[in-house]
């Protein structure tokens, strides 16, 4: 897979998402299943969503 995931991507597909700590786990699934590339397109608008929201997602895809 050479395609770019966004994130504003994973917000729409997965609406059961409850917490920026979900999101974490589903983009680190995402990165073990085989994308190659992320883009950080949207903030999430988690309540619990950290400040340094960028960084936690990039050290969760890589």
């Amino acid at each position: 897979m050479n395609r770019m995931l966004y994130l504003s991507e994973i917000l729409i597909q997965h609406h059961e998402l409850q917490t920026f700590e979900e999101l974490v786990e589903l983009v680190k699934q995402k990165a073990q299943s085989g994308e190659r590339f992320f883009r950080m397109d949207v903030r999430p608008s988690f309540p619990d969503t950290p400040e340094n929201w960028e960084d936690r997602l990039e050290a969760a895809f890589y």
